[in-house]
């Protein structure tokens, strides 16, 4: 869902990745199992949540502040996380949905969940169901680059759209690549600051086309030969996000379309 305004919390966008589909075992489940999840829409509101999919009656639900409460993992090597179960009615949609029992949870708390390893000094090791790093920022000059090799080799699959790296952050005006030059410093984004974690290293999930569902082959094989660094396929910058001082309170830390971008250090 496009955003003109976020506030910023020491976990991340507001409202960004709250919420998870887990199994029985209270694992995760993501598109890399479910194509069905592409064509779900899970539009975020202060309070709730409505899910909505082709065939489905979309489902309006609240933050289930007082519903059960367990622990469940993003990824099987990742610390248990506490959560809300969002109820019954939730898991029987989704049920529906994907063929399977599933069960909607929420997260409640995400100062108690913490990334599993060191920080550097002055960041947050808050995160909310993020895979690694609150933030993924794309560019759209290193968007632009990709499908300009895509068109060199012949692929069929190209050009892809941004929303295929599915980040959250997006900007535009800068030198293709400049990203990589972000990691481990600070960049001030609109009201926030956040620092360069690493370069986000590329999954198969990358290669699911957000509209249909279908798997192909890009943006990976084309990574693989124009952007293998240390054997891992990079594309976008991922941050977590700082307290600096002096600057806004948490409240008022926000990123808004147009902001201007500026590098600290």
């Amino acid at each position: 869902m496009d955003r003109a305004t976020a506030r910023v919390e020491p976990w991340g966008l507001d409202g960004d990745r709250r919420w998870l589909i887990v199994d029985d075992h209270g694992l995760g489940l993501s598109q890399h199992q479910h194509r069905e999840l592409v064509a779900m829409r899970a539009v975020s509101r202060p309070g709730g949540l409505t899910l909505d999919a082709p065939g489905m009656a979309p489902l309006d639900l609240a933050e289930p502040t007082d519903g059960e409460a367990i622990e469940v993992q993003v990824y099987r090597d990742r610390p248990l996380s506490p959560v809300r179960a969002a109820g019954p009615e939730a898991d029987d949609w989704l049920k529906r949905l994907l063929g399977r029992s599933a069960r909607l949870v929420w997260l409640s708390d995400p100062a108690r969940n913490l990334v599993p390893w060191e920080v550097p000094a002055g960041v947050g090791a808050e995160v909310s169901f993020a895979d690694g790093t609150p933030l993924l920022l794309a560019n759209t000059a290193s968007l632009d680059a990709f499908n300009g090799w895509l068109l060199e080799s012949g692929s069929t699959e190209g050009p892809l759209p941004i929303v295929q790296f599915r980040p959250n952050v997006v900007i535009s005006g800068a030198a293709p690549w400049v990203e990589a030059d972000w990691v481990a410093r600070r960049v001030r984004i609109g009201g926030a600051v956040f620092q360069g974690a690493e370069e986000c290293v590329r999954c198969v999930v990358a290669t699911i086309d957000q509209e249909t569902g279908e798997r192909g082959r890009e943006p990976l094989r084309t990574l693989a030969a124009r952007r293998n660094i240390d054997q891992k396929l990079r594309f976008g910058l991922q941050m977590t996000v700082r307290a600096e001082s002096g600057e806004a309170a948490p409240e008022g830390r926000t990123v808004s379309v147009g902001d201007s971008v500026e590098l600290l250090d």
